[in-house]
Formats: C-alpha cells, sequence, structure tokens
C-alpha cells in the first residue's frame, strides 16, 4: 500500500513538472538553438569523416580532412622530442607547467575489518614553471651523463606518475639516451627480463619500488650499475649488490651543475633515432618492448591532438594513469608542447572519496579542477555505479525527478542537443566530483559501453572521445570528434595515419559483409613502430607495403561504417572453438554481460574440448550483498560469494540479460565463479589498462574451471 501511495503521490507531483518542462522545451529551444550553433554541430556528427582511398570497401580509408597528406603541419621542423620541447620553453617560459600536491602528513586508518588503510593530509599543488623544468631537465641530463651513460645506450624508467618521470624522460630525450619503460605493477620476474633484454646500465626508480620489487631482483641483473631514486629521503646502501651505485636524483642534478659536466657535448637525436623502448605488460606471456623512433611519437601526437579543440595555454590537464602507458605518457608530452598544465595524481587520490583521502579532505579532482582528463573504461564504469548507487539512496521524490531529467537530458543529446537547465539544477554537484570544469574527457585502453559513455556526456556534461590505438601505433589509430553524438564507435582514422580491413574468414568477418564491411583492423602510417625488441615476431605483425609505408596486424576485428567510422566488434586471439564446433568470442560475451547490475568484471572462460562457457565474476559488492539479505543469507563477504545461492542469483541474471542482448545459447555461460577479491594491476590478473590477463586468470581459478567443467 506505501508503494502505490508513494507512485500515486509521485505522479500527482510530476505533473506539473512533466508540463513546466515542455513549456521550458518550447520556449528555450529556438534560442538556444541558434545562440550555441546547434544545427552547425548536428550536421558536423553527420558528416563524412574518412574515405577509402582506393574506393573498395576494405580500404585503406584516410581522414577527410588531410586526404592527401600524412604530415605534421603543426610543428614544420620540429622533427624531434628535444625540439618540440625546446620550442614549448622557448613559448611558455614563465608560465607553470608541472604541478605537485603537498603532503602534509600521513595517518593509518583502521578499518572494522582490523585492516589498516593509510590516509593522507594533502596541500596545494607546487608549481614548476617551463624555465624552471628546463633547468632541472639541463641538471638531469648532464649528472647522468656524468655517471656514464652514453648517447643512444638504453637507459630505464620504473616509476609512478609524477613530475620527475617527464624530467627523465625531457633529459633523456634531449641527451639521445633512449628511454626504457615499465608498468610500475609490472612483476619482479617481468622487469628483469626487461634490463637484460635491453641491457641497461642506469635505471631510475622510486623508493617505494626500489624496496618492494627490486631489492630482490638486482642479483640478476648484472649489468646495472647505477640506480637512481626521486624521492626527497635517504636510502641506505647495505643490502645492495657490491657494484651497484645508489643515489638520489638530487644528487645526479647537483652532479649536474659541475662546470665540467655542463661543458659536456650534447648528441643531439635524429627523427629515426630510438626515443623509446615501452614494454607492454600484455594479456599474455612474457612482456614485449616496443620500439619507438621520435617520427613516430611526433607523428602520433600531432594526430591525436588534431582531435582535441583549442588545445593550449587555458587547459590544465590532471595526470594519473600509468605513464608508462602510451596513452598517458602522449597525452603529457602534447600537454607540455601546446602549453597546457599538468597537475599529478593517482586513483587513490583523485576524488574526495579515493581511498588514500583522509574523510573530510578534499581529492586532487576538487583542489585542481581539470578541463581535460584521460580514462580507462574501468574507471568511468566505477564512477557510473558509485553515482547511480547514491542516486538510489534519494528520497522517492529526489530520484523520480533525478530519473525524469536524465532522461529528458539523454533524448536531447542522442538528437545532438543539449539540456542547460538541466546541468545547473541536477549535474551540477555531479560535475563537480571532478572538478566541475572538465571540457572532454578521452577514454581509452579497452571498448567503453554505450550506457557508461551516456551516463559521462548527461553527468558530467562533457564530451567523451573515445579512441583506439595500440602501443605499436603510439596510441594513434582513431579518435572520436567532439561533434560525433553516435556511441560504441571509436572515430575515423587519425590524420597521421590510415586503416583497412583484412578479411577473417575463420571468424566469418569480410569485407563484403552487410550492411558493413568487416575484418582485422590493419594501421598504417608515420606513427607505425619499428617493432619488438629482439623479437622474431616482427614479421608476423608488422609488414611495409609496395608505397614504403609500415603497417601493424592489430589482431583486433573492426566495422566500418558509411562515415567513415570504426567500430570494434571483436578480438582474434578470444576466439575459442567448442567441442560442438560452434565459435565463441569470449570478448563478446563480456563485453554484453558487463551490463548486468550485479557484476562489475567478467572473464569468459571456454576449454575446446567442453561443450559450454563459464565464468570468473567480481560481484557488485552492494547489491550482491543487499539481494543476500533479502534471501536472508548472513556471513562476511567472502562467505557471501562462495555461497552457492548467489551463484544461482548471478547465473540467474546472465540468462536474462543474455537473453535481452540476444547472445546465442552456446554464448551464455552455465556456470560461474564468484571472487570476493577485486581484479586490479597489483594483484597481476589485469593490465594496467585493466585488460584481462587471460593466462593468469586461468592459473588462479584453475581449480574452480576443474570444478565447473565436472573435475574432482
Amino acid at each position: 500500500m506505501g508503494l502505490q501511495a508513494d507512485s500515486a503521490l509521485g505522479s500527482i507531483l510530476l505533473f506539473p513538472v512533466h508540463l513546466l518542462v515542455w513549456l521550458y522545451s518550447i520556449l528555450s529551444f529556438l534560442p538556444w538553438y541558434y545562440i550555441t550553433d546547434a544545427g552547425q554541430k548536428k550536421a558536423l556528427s553527420k558528416r563524412i569523416k574518412a574515405r577509402s582511398t582506393s574506393g573498395r570497401a576494405e580500404g585503406p580509408y584516410r581522414s577527410v580532412d588531410h586526404f592527401d597528406s600524412l604530415a605534421n603541419e603543426d610543428f614544420p621542423g620540429k622533427d624531434t622530442l628535444d625540439k618540440l620541447f625546446d620550442h614549448a620553453v622557448q613559448r611558455f617560459g614563465q608560465a607553470q607547467c608541472l604541478g605537485t600536491r603537498e603532503v602534509l602528513s600521513e595517518e593509518n586508518e583502521i578499518q572494522p575489518s582490523g585492516k589498516v588503510f593509510k590516509k593522507l593530509i594533502l596541500g596545494e599543488y607546487k608549481w614548476l614553471s617551463y624555465n624552471e623544468l628546463d633547468l632541472a631537465v639541463s641538471q638531469f641530463g648532464s649528472g647522468l651523463a656524468a655517471l656514464g651513460q652514453q648517447p643512444k645506450g638504453t637507459i630505464a624508467i620504473f616509476c609512478e606518475t609524477r613530475a620527475e618521470w617527464m624530467i627523465t624522460a625531457q633529459a633523456c630525450f634531449r641527451r639521445n639516451f633512449p628511454l626504457v619503460t615499465f608498468y610500475a605493477t609490472l612483476g619482479e620476474e617481468a622487469i628483469a627480463f626487461g634490463l637484460n633484454e635491453t641491457g641497461v646500465t642506469h635505471l631510475v626508480t622510486s623508493v617505494e619500488l626500489l624496496e618492494s620489487k627490486l631489492k630482490s631482483v638486482f642479483t640478476q641483473i648484472p649489468k646495472l650499475k647505477h640506480v637512481i631514486y626521486v624521492d626527497q629521503k635517504k636510502v641506505s646502501p647495505e643490502g645492495y649488490p657490491a657494484g651497484l651505485s645508489i643515489h638520489s636524483m638530487q644528487a645526479v642534478q647537483e652532479l649536474g651543475t659541475m662546470p665540467e659536466n655542463m661543458e659536456r657535448p650534447i648528441v643531439k637525436p635524429q627523427p629515426s633515432d630510438l626515443a623509446m623502448v615501452m614494454y607492454t605488460s600484455g594479456s599474455t606471456g612474457r612482456p614485449k618492448g616496443v620500439m619507438i623512433v621520435h617520427s613516430n611519437l611526433i607523428a602520433g601526437m600531432t594526430g591525436q591532438c588534431e582531435r582535441i579543440p583549442g588545445l593550449g595555454p587555458k587547459d590544465l590537464y590532471i595526470a594519473y594513469l600509468p605513464m608508462a602507458h602510451v596513452l598517458e605518457m602522449t597525452a603529457e608530452i602534447s600537454c607540455v608542447t601546446y602549453g597546457c598544465r599538468i597537475g599529478y595524481s593517482s586513483p587513490q587520490t583523485l576524488s574526495d572519496q579515493s581511498t588514500k583521502i583522509k574523510k573530510g579532505s578534499k581529492g586532487d579532482c576538487t583542489v585542481l579542477r581539470p578541463t581535460l582528463m584521460a580514462a580507462v573504461p574501468e574507471i568511468m564504469d566505477r564512477i557510473n555505479k558509485n553515482v547511480m548507487s547514491k542516486v538510489q539512496e534519494m528520497s522517492f521524490i529526489q530520484k523520480t525527478l533525478f530519473t525524469l531529467g536524465y532522461k529528458y537530458k539523454l533524448e536531447q543529446i542522442k538528437r545532438g542537443y543539449d539540456a542547460p537547465l538541466c546541468n545547473v539544477l541536477l549535474f551540477r554537484k555531479v560535475k563537480k566530483l571532478l572538478g566541475g570544469r572538465v571540457r572532454m574527457m578521452l577514454s581509452g585502453g579497452a571498448p567503453l559501453s554505450s550506457a557508461t559513455q551516456r551516463f559521462m556526456n548527461v553527468c558530467f556534461c562533457c564530451p567523451v572521445g573515445q579512441g583506439y590505438g595500440l602501443t605499436e601505433t603510439c596510441g594513434a589509430g582513431t579518435i572520436t570528434e567532439v561533434a560525433d553524438i553516435s556511441t560504441g564507435r571509436v572515430g575515423a582514422p587519425l590524420i597521421c595515419c590510415e586503416i583497412k580491413l583484412r578479411d577473417w574468414a575463420e571468424g566469418g568477418y569480410t569485407s563484403k559483409d552487410k550492411p558493413n564491411p568487416r575484418g582485422e583492423i590493419l594501421i598504417g602510417g608515420p606513427n607505425i613502430t619499428m617493432g619488438y625488441f629482439r623479437n622474431e615476431t616482427n614479421d608476423q605483425d608488422f609488414f611495409v607495403d609496395e608505397k614504403g609505408q609500415r603497417w601493424f596486424c592489430t589482431g583486433d576485428v573492426g566495422e566500418i561504417y558509411p562515415d567513415g567510422c570504426l567500430q570494434i566488434v571483436d578480438r582474434k586471439k578470444d576466439l575459442v572453438k567448442l567441442q560442438a564446433g560452434e565459435y565463441v568470442s569470449l570478448g563478446k560475451v563480456e563485453s554484453a554481460l558487463k551490463n548486468c547490475s550485479l557484476i562489475d568484471n567478467i572473464c569468459a572462460y571456454a576449454n575446446s574440448d567442453q561443450n559450454y562457457v563459464i565464468s570468473f565474476v567480481v560481484p557488485n559488492q552492494k547489491k550482491l550483498t543487499e539481494l543476500a539479505k533479502q534471501r536472508g543469507i548472513v556471513g562476511t563477504w567472502e562467505e557471501i560469494c562462495t555461497h552457492p545461492d548467489m551463484e544461482k542469483e548471478v547465473l540467474q541474471e546472465i540468462k536474462v540479460v543474455s537473453g535481452n542482448i540476444k547472445l546465442e545459447r552456446f554464448e551464455i555461460p552455465l556456470k560461474v565463479h564468484l571472487s570476493p577479491e577485486p581484479w586490479t594491476p597489483e594483484t597481476g590478473l589485469v593490465t594496467d589498462a585493466f585488460k584481462l590477463k587471460r593466462k593468469e586468470l586461468k592459473n588462479h581459478y584453475l581449480h574452480h574451471i576443474e570444478r565447473m567443467y565436472g573435475g574432482k
């Protein structure tokens, strides 16, 4: 009775609201339409963005904006990364460049479970100007040379995202020291492998990584002579191998200020010289070092920046993704080039609710108020679920008004319009979660669901540019245009490259498919890197065509729309053949089932000698706990996850969602294991871009696989 009364009351109260919305729409639409140039924006969304240069369905497809050229026109003559940086210093000398937030104090907070969480009390951002950054780069580069670092000799960095990472990178670019990069979450064995493979003698790191990961592997890296740590701390030389010198970054910079060291000649890089060897954590096997030359990076960044309108000194970028990831690294170098400020953060301090922020303190977004932000879909999905769970806690009237406003704005966005009144009245508070000034977000690393993209458009009042690229293509491939109102697609080729499709008959994808051509995505252009460091698979993955252009075979399957935009539809390596001969795309199944409200993350798995699919699931803790309560199941989070009835509930929802999105019968997982622990890069079960590591997940859940397939 109570619910019916609430519903009736809601309907009565909402009638005048609906009437007001209708009147507001009628009266405000025409003035708003002409003031904001909405008609032109809609036309831009519908325009042809890329065309096939061959006239054939498979391509190659090239952006219509630079149909005849793949050249860099923004900074003519600036053909190496050191020249780009010098140019930026000349233009923006006194302006702020890199910002780091002061740590005032640390506290240990004991949780009800007994776990201890470290909480930070943070102050304001302290800024380095372009001139100050230039001086730090000169001193550090000079100090590295004094320690014996040779031009064209590799030097490694294994460090969290911070200003010192950028100082190190620019010092190396200036002196032609190829920089070898590793994710901060990479395991000890993988780091030792990469350091030995590249033969580095110098390594830059942080005290935390030095003591937690590196100390135990130094005996396995005989060529390493110098370790430089970036923190303002002292490190005891005890416990390190004989012959290995440990220095602070400050000491190396001081070494670089000595007159005899400052006078050392600088060997400048050429466009074809190696700038980086970037190790990708990869979803299978050993990490691979991608060889990137200066001209590759400049081409890739030219393409990316062309898709960000008005990029310049008014922008403020928040940096928190791993700098050893090509998306973050190219974004930051681009920001420095165009005069944008960069404020450093971390996933643990990003917002007021972040895990390391003391309750009542401000997160980095609130203090920094960025205008530009990059994110991986996993982080956006998390923001989406957090906001929507807060909405569920609202009163009936508040919730109904929010839902009404959300639906109204969603319809407006789908038409290519906006809802300014909703932005002011309903979404202003939500916007403030990210500081309130974000004008554009760039998503990369994995496919972003249409629902999450629309959520970000509606609640954060900004376009989300979804991009597609790989380390092997310098992160460049495609990015959606700001005016493009479609979802689920990754945009047209950037001006630095072109894209073509190659038939994959086994998977059932060809250029003759209707309504649009499909196939494996090949990317070609000056942004295609030089292959893998000492790797025999280069001939399989990279090739040069008859015109001398380099191409990379991505292993991803795409579909090209009539306007030249690309959609990722499958992954070749994710295809498994079941016992009865049916092919199952595990990625397709996972992408579909992430829409389940009970699921935060999912990995589908299939054995070729079995006739059904199984899955490992990280459940949504709040939703599953509520459901367990309704079913009379009590206990710890681990006990709830291992309860057979909860597995049945998740399977039931999987079945319902699979039916709604029309998965084939053989694609629907028949058994599930619920994992109480989330999958993070630290667990080694996902990459830093939150892509699933299938091999590690399989090994981790081996006994559950045997159980679900009827073993002991």
